[in-house]
């Protein structure tokens, strides 16, 4: 398998943690990359933030229009209908890009997986399959898409998932990120949920808390 072509971010240190970063529907690797200098990590630690670009396919909601997805959506009701097949493709893909910092020295319970909208149903499909247990996921603005036919191992059954959404999304209604929630907490994963007065969008006070929860799982 041939990796992604991704936007990298490095320390000025050699490198002792790692978070990779899935963007949505029609952005692009780049989408997040202003970020990074709002995070704040723990003392000591070194992360390299990697952002992959997903590659262009004819998305069905839009017309048949070429873009950037992950996967194809064939339709926008509230449940969702996605082509699943292309979904665990992209799951494998950030799994390699995984094994890619493992073979770089930084070992799985010091990476971290995210993923925004199209990109956080990636992350959960790819984190809860996943034979590795990793620092954390974080899943924003999204949903499980897989939730019906995903076959979890039992990796991240002690992971920490940071969960957060906007109360006015248009575009992911916050009950998908609910829904989310609540299946990952019948299922014993330990989940910590917020959300904030936005639409389909990363706020000011969302980057504080992603930075809090990455001083958490990413410690010195």
């Amino acid at each position: 398998m041939s990796l992604l072509p991704c936007v990298e971010v490095n320390p000025q240190q050699n490198a002792n943690a790692a978070v990779i970063w899935l963007h949505g529907l029609g952005a692009d690797g780049h989408d997040f990359e202003p970020i990074v200098p709002h995070i704040q990590l723990a003392a000591g630690v070194h992360a390299r933030f990697i952002f992959p670009h997903a590659p262009k396919i004819p998305v069905t909601i839009n017309g048949g229009m070429t873009m950037p997805a992950w996967y194809d959506i064939l339709e926008m009701s509230i449940e969702r209908s996605v082509d699943e097949t292309q979904l665990r493709a992209s799951a494998a893909q950030a799994i390699a890009l995984i094994e890619r910092e493992i073979e770089r020295g930084i070992p799985a319970n010091r990476i971290v997986l995210a993923g925004f909208s199209q990109g956080g149903a990636v992350a959960y499909e790819a984190a809860l399959t996943y034979d590795k247990t990793l620092a954390g996921v974080m899943c924003l603005s999204t949903y499980l898409a897989t939730h019906a036919s995903i076959q979890p191992t039992d990796a991240q059954q002690q992971t920490p998932f940071l969960v957060q959404h906007g109360s006015q999304d248009p575009v992911v209604p916050e009950v998908l990120g609910q829904q989310a929630k609540q299946w990952l907490e019948q299922r014993g994963y330990a989940v910590t949920y917020q959300t904030y007065p936005m639409a389909h969008q990363v706020c000011p006070p969302q980057i504080q808390d992603i930075s809090q929860f990455l001083q958490r799982v990413l410690p010195a």
